[in-house]
């Protein structure tokens, strides 16, 4: 997401389209169809057989976010930059392709060496969920290129058409494989790792992804913080995910289903989470023209009720996760949840997004070196937390959870206070990283 003309700073106009909005309609669209998804996965295969997709799935959802969301960060803000100018941003890709093509070769090898590994301990000995994850690289490194692309030139219904599509055609294959009495694990999982590039060829067929020739582009023009990006993004998205697959690692020797049960607790309680991120993509236009025109009295005050809105939402997600969560997940996804995992689960769900939103205002403030250190020290102490905590395996990941994501944010907290007393001020540039920084797919 970015502006679609920063041209113009000092003028009282927001400096991104109200197509803004489409993006958050996207963004509700596939935060629902992943319900939707585990329900359908789970009629068809039962807990146990669905098992081996809720591991692939959070694993993809570490590691694709976390290498390639950054690409699709600084691809945004490039030919935003360009557009600003009037230059042609096909020099852009020319550079971002190739960047992207060696991360992605070096996951594809990773995994081809991990695969027997991965296929016998994680996946129930089916090499066809270890293909399913490779078919998951391989269509989400250009999913995230064609998302920069399109937000970096203001086309954002195509950004939402990309992103609805990958959790509708999802669900769409996944319904159509249930009521055709489909019952193959293997099967189910490549249709998921297939999906996502639906969106993207429907786009590119319609020729919304044409850039212009323009000048030559340099590494720095797209490089000054991708490192940081990077190692930041990588992190937050391991510490998002890395419950259900902790799960799976530590409770090898438990029934498959303990590890479905767990996944459907912490898809559940995102809800507030996915929510966040929706209505964060609608609040786009006004943060983007004070970064543009510098108000920071008004972004200190934006800042303040973002945060209380955080507060809240956490607050009340987490009530609701105690008081009925176990219910619903019994009338949806067959239970097997406790009200205690719920509540530490929707806790540390909560303290999450109010670190992620402070991780947006020092990114913002151009601290990204301050956010990947506050990433890596929450996924150090989920470690050391799930290795040392308790020999129950839900108390230990949950204690774990709600600890690392509590670390990361008072580092956010104290960077934030300390720049804003500094008198650090926002751009354009960096208030584009910081707003489409969603470890979260």
């Amino acid at each position: 997401m970015s502006p679609e003309d920063t041209s113009t700073p000092s003028t009282s106009r927001a400096p991104v389209p109200e197509g803004t909005i489409s993006v958050a309609v996207g963004l509700f669209i596939n935060g629902i169809s992943t319900y939707v998804f585990f329900k359908i996965g789970q009629q068809a295969l039962g807990q146990d057989g669905f098992k081996p997709i809720v591991t692939m799935w959070f694993i993809a959802f570490a590691l694709v976010p976390g290498f390639f969301l950054p690409i699709e960060q600084e691809t945004s803000r490039a030919l935003a930059h360009r557009r600003a100018l009037g230059q042609g941003g096909l020099p852009i890709i020319k550079r971002i392709i190739p960047l992207a093509a060696i991360i992605l070769g070096g996951l594809l090898i990773a995994l081809a060496i991990a695969a027997r590994s991965a296929t016998g301990n994680l996946f129930e000995s089916n090499s066809a969920v270890t293909l399913a994850l490779l078919f998951m690289l391989l269509t989400y490194a250009p999913m995230h290129i064609a998302r920069g692309l399109s937000s970096g030139q203001g086309k954002f219904s195509n950004y939402a058409l990309i992103i609805g599509l990958d959790g509708t055609i999802r669900v769409g294959v996944c319904a159509a494989l249930w009521l055709a009495g489909v019952d193959s694990t293997g099967v189910f999982a490549v249709a998921v790792g297939l999906s996502p590039i639906v969106g993207v060829v429907i786009v590119a067929l319609r020729g919304d992804l044409r850039l212009t020739d323009g000048p030559p582009a340099s590494w720095s023009e797209i490089t000054p913080n991708l490192g940081w990006l990077l190692l930041g993004s990588l992190f937050a998205a391991a510490l998002v995910n890395a419950g259900p697959i902790t799960v799976d690692i530590l409770g090898s020797n438990e029934p498959a289903a303990v590890v479905t049960r767990f996944g459907n607790a912490v898809i559940f309680a995102r809800v507030p989470l996915f929510l966040f991120q929706a209505v964060q993509a609608a609040l786009l236009p006004k943060l983007a023209r004070l970064a543009a025109q510098r108000d920071m009295v008004e972004f200190r005050s934006g800042l303040r009720r973002l945060i209380l809105l955080v507060v809240g939402v956490g607050v009340v997600g987490t009530i609701g996760a105690f008081a009925i969560g176990p219910w619903v997940l019994e009338l949806v996804y067959a239970g097997g949840i406790d009200r205690r995992t719920m509540g530490l689960l929707a806790s540390a769900s909560a303290i999450y997004m109010l670190a992620l939103a402070l991780a947006q205002a020092v990114i913002a403030l151009h601290g990204h070196a301050a956010v990947a250190y506050g990433w890596i020290l929450g996924f150090v102490t989920f470690v050391g937390v799930a290795w040392l905590s308790s020999d129950d395996l839900y108390l230990r990941v949950e204690l774990a959870l709600v600890a690392s994501s509590l670390v990361s944010l008072v580092m956010f907290a104290v960077v934030a206070k300390q720049k804003l007393d500094a008198g650090s001020s926002t751009d354009v540039d960096s208030m584009i990283e910081a707003l489409t920084e969603r470890p979260l797919d």
